[in-house]
Parts: C-alpha cells; sequence; structure tokens
C-alpha cells in the first residue's frame, strides 16, 4: 500500500467517523424532543440535517476519488466501498432525526397523549444499536457487528406492539387521533434506524470478512472471532 493511499484512508476514516459523531448526537436530540417536547429543540434538529448532507456528499466524493486515483484491491477496496455505503445510511439516519423532530413538533401541541413506555424501551434499544453499528466499524468486530443484526427482531416486535397500542388509542379516542399518528409514524422511524444500523453491522462483516450478508437469515451471519486489521494481503 503506497503512503500516499494511508493517509487517503485515515483522512477518509476520520471524516467518516466525524458524521458518525454528528448523526449520533442527532439522533439523541431527536428521540429527547419526542419524549420530552420542545418545539425549539425539534427545530434545530431540522437544521442540523443539511450539514450532514454536505458531509455525505464529501465521503462520497472522497471514496470516487480514491477509487479512481488507487485502483485499490482487497480490504482496502473493501474499506472505501464500505465507507461509501456507511455514509448513505447515517445520511438516511439523519433524515429519521428530521422526521421525528417534525413529529415532535406535532405531538408537543397535545400534552395528553403520552410516549408509551415500550417506544422508550425502543428508542433507548435502537440507539444502542445504531451505537454498537459504528462501534464495530471502529474496532472491525465481527462479533459485535452480528449482536447487532440478531438486535433487530426485538425492535420490530416492539414497533408491532405500539402500533397496536396506538391503533387501540385511537379508537377509544378519537379526539387523540392526530398526536397518535404523529406517534405512530415515529415508532415507524425509529424503527428504520435499527434497520439502518443493521445494514451498517452488515457493511461491517463485509469489510472484516469480504462476505455479502444480507437478506439473510439473522441466524445465519458468520459470528467471527477477532477483530481483522487492515492488510492488503486480505
Amino acid at each position: 500500500m503506497s503512503i500516499h493511499l494511508i493517509r487517503d484512508l485515515d483522512h477518509l476514516h476520520r471524516t467518516v467517523l466525524t458524521m458518525c459523531g454528528r448523526v449520533e448526537e442527532m439522533i439523541h436530540a431527536a428521540v429527547e424532543a419526542l419524549h420530552k417536547p420542545d418545539y425549539d429543540r425539534a427545530m434545530e434538529i431540522i437544521r442540523r440535517d443539511d450539514e450532514i448532507d454536505r458531509m455525505d456528499v464529501e465521503i462520497e466524493e472522497e471514496c470516487l476519488k480514491l477509487l479512481a486515483l488507487h485502483q485499490p484491491v482487497a480490504i482496502d477496496l473493501r474499506r472505501i466501498t464500505t465507507v461509501l455505503k456507511i455514509g448513505a445510511e447515517l445520511e438516511r439516519v439523519a433524515d429519521l432525526g428530521v422526521s421525528i423532530a417534525e413529529r415532535a413538533c406535532g405531538i408537543v401541541r397535545c400534552p395528553e397523549i403520552a410516549v408509551p413506555d415500550d417506544m422508550k424501551d425502543m428508542s433507548r434499544q435502537a440507539l444502542d444499536m445504531l451505537h454498537r453499528s459504528i462501534d464495530a466499524y471502529v474496532h472491525l468486530d465481527i462479533r459485535m457487528a452480528r449482536e447487532v443484526c440478531l438486535q433487530d427482531e426485538t425492535i420490530d416486535n416492539l414497533n408491532r406492539d405500539i402500533i397496536n397500542e396506538l391503533t387501540e388509542l385511537m379508537k377509544r379516542r378519537p379526539d387523540l387521533v392526530e398526536p397518535a399518528i404523529h406517534m405512530f409514524s415515529a415508532s415507524r422511524q425509529i424503527e428504520r434506524i435499527a434497520d439502518h444500523a443493521t445494514n451498517i453491522a452488515e457493511d461491517v462483516v463485509y469489510l472484516v470478512q469480504g462476505e455479502i450478508v444480507r437478506h439473510r437469515n439473522r441466524g445465519e451471519l458468520p459470528a467471527g472471532s477477532q477483530p481483522t486489521g487492515s492488510t492488503s494481503s486480505q
């Protein structure tokens, strides 16, 4: 590997980690705005999305430049393509953060409706999945990536329970249909954050082992053992 490729890969790695941190902060704030409705905070989250969009474009342009200039192979090629995909996943997560903040703005006008306890649990787990999927990328940790993938089913089940609970609420209280729909939408968006975290974890499996595991049953994902460093022989 040339010294120029090492330098450019290091810069790319630092850029995507910065984006990871910004997106995590944004999602934490969006979920907090949902649980403790605050219109001004929600609007601030919405304004942050432009910065994430710019970072997504910057990462894509950098990845394409590295592919054209260095023609990398093996794990270096996988690293660049993985970063390209992770950047796209994070940009979509940020969009979901904006949607959750918008739902919070709708809910703040109706203090009679409370966030279901299951949604609080689902939010916590989805945020944990996002954080651990990023950690799995940073440490090239296959075991952690697999654990994230396995957790997705739990989030799906919680989302179904919340939707059922909100449906029953709307039947009992027609006057709460509008805020309940905002809550319904927020639940679905939190569930999608978990989906994107799972996609990032699957990208980590591809990066380390060179194996595409999308669309497999979660139990079939390779367990892995120790994190693998970046070498051009892989």
